[in-house]
């Protein structure tokens, strides 16, 4: 997204199922909920990751020199797990909406197809499948952006 690089992560490590993000000061920000705390859970399902953050320079016009571009949080394995740009653009790499019954059946479609060879890896994943994360609540924060309720994060 706007220039930024995707690349496969580091020997192609894969980050499935329930994975816990450190949150940024604007990640929270972003989740007041989870500021103490200072981490937030998601489903995950990738063996890429998006290697820096967009920049006016990256962006070929559309960022302007001076726009603020915000990394929310990351993890050890992807650096940039979601970027918020106030009043442009909120992106997450996890997903919100799975649930245990689709995690579980997108590792097992990526065994099938030969993407996910370590079965360590599968069985892990499908192990944290049940875990609960916290979907709800970068919900709740997309439909603030989308409102216009986050316009003092920055």
């Amino acid at each position: 997204m706007l220039g930024s690089t995707v690349e496969s992560t580091p020997g192609s490590r894969w980050e499935l199922a329930h994975t816990t993000m450190k949150l940024s000061r604007t990640g929270r920000a972003l989740f007041p909920s989870q500021a103490e705390k200072g981490t937030l859970d998601l489903h995950q399902m990738h063996s890429d990751h998006v290697v820096n953050a967009p920049n006016a320079k990256t962006s070929k016009g559309l960022l302007k020199p001076d726009q603020k571009v915000h990394v929310w949080a990351s993890t050890a394995t992807t650096d940039v797990q979601g970027i918020y740009i106030r009043e442009r653009a909120f992106t997450t790499q996890g997903h919100l909406g799975f649930d245990e019954d689709m995690v579980r059946r997108q590792i097992e479609m990526r065994q099938d197809s030969g993407a996910i060879e370590d079965e360590e890896t599968a069985r892990q994943g499908k192990q944290k499948a049940a875990e609960e994360h916290d979907g709800e609540i970068v919900a709740g924060a997309i439909l603030r952006f989308f409102h216009g309720e986050d316009c003092d994060i920055d």
